[in-house]
């Protein structure tokens, strides 16, 4: 096997394409060939010695991945040699094979893509979570997306439509706009052309969102809060824009509003059950036709480097997948 291993998380650069022997399952766990592996913010951080999970020394990045089961370890019963799925380990994904917890692996339906079942998991149970459970949407409320475009983004939009909300996307540039609207999006705001608390004034007739999904923070996060209706909830997703921010707390008095944590990773290990219930919706969903990745582009594997290149640069409109 192959995989771009991480020995020194410099960052990017120091990751190198090293062939290694191919490993056993042990106990619990299947030995998964990789077909589709997503590349998502988390994964650059990681390498970056940035992120909160700081995995032991040497590791293969790539958080998400979906392939064939090749072996099962003792206790497996629920996966088959054979079997098409997908996974979110935070690690391996980056290779042509992996070895993954088998209670981390989704099966994949029949019909179910490898390149959609890659950027799948991350974005939708993320979105699904901070939607429908921590800020409890309601049909008829209004939802801000920034960074609507992106990965997170994209999949709230379509998650925010399912539970029949009105969607303003907020994203920056009029290329990526387009994409919102052509995914579901109501109205969309141009931040780098527009003022977003005039812009989501407008919109809303004053009163503001009623709900905002802010996985960007940086400085789009306090003009964003300063436009929420009464009784708002301010999804922090996280942050892409690099800078962490820092709200003024007597604007969630005057508002009467809540600033929501949105920590799927969380939620999956300390609520199961209702993570499961959560996958279950969305898998329904995804069969239904509500809800479908949006991908940038394929790449080969070996150019991860570029890949991580263009993630870095904000050109990736939803999410960009790396083949073998």
């Amino acid at each position: 096997m192959h995989a771009w291993l991480c020995e020194n998380p410099t960052g990017v650069d120091a990751l190198t394409w090293t062939e290694l022997p191919t490993p056993e399952p042990g106990a619990g766990e299947v030995l998964i060939e990789i077909k589709a592996a997503s590349l998502n913010f988390p994964d650059l951080l990681i390498v970056q010695n940035k992120y909160q999970m700081k995995p032991p020394l040497p590791f293969v990045p790539g958080s998400e991945y979906a392939g064939v089961v090749r072996a099962v370890g003792d206790g497996v019963a629920h996966l088959l040699v054979g079997q098409h799925v997908a996974c979110l380990s935070g690690t391996g994904g980056f290779a042509t094979h992996t070895i993954a917890p088998a209670a981390l692996c989704m099966p994949l339906p029949k019909g179910f893509p490898f390149v959609d079942a890659a950027a799948f998991i991350m974005i939708y149970a993320t979105s699904h979570h901070a939607l429908a459970d921590r800020a409890q949407l309601k049909a008829g409320e209004t939802v801000l997306v920034l960074g609507a475009a992106g990965g997170v983004g994209t999949s709230a939009i379509q998650i925010a439509k399912a539970l029949g909300a009105r969607v303003i996307a907020a994203a920056s540039s009029d290329e990526k706009c387009e994409l919102c609207k052509s995914i579901g999006a109501d109205e969309t705001i141009n931040y780098s052309t527009q003022d977003l608390r005039e812009a989501v004034k407008a919109l809303t007739g004053g009163k503001g969102p009623d709900v905002i999904y802010d996985p960007v923070g940086g400085d789009l996060a306090e003009p964003a809060f300063r436009s929420i209706a009464w009784r708002g909830r301010y999804l922090v997703v996280g942050f892409a824009a690099g800078s962490i921010p820092a709200l003024p707390l007597n604007l969630t008095l005057l508002k009467g509003a809540s600033i929501v944590g949105v920590f799927w990773g969380g939620f999956a290990k300390n609520e199961p059950k209702a993570n499961a219930a959560a996958m279950a919706e969305l898998a329904r969903w995804y069969a239904q036709g509500k809800i479908k990745p949006v991908i940038d582009g394929t790449m080969p594997m070996a150019d991860l480097k570029a890949a991580y290149a263009r993630m870095g640069s904000r050109a990736v409109k939803g999410k960009l997948v790396m083949v073998n």
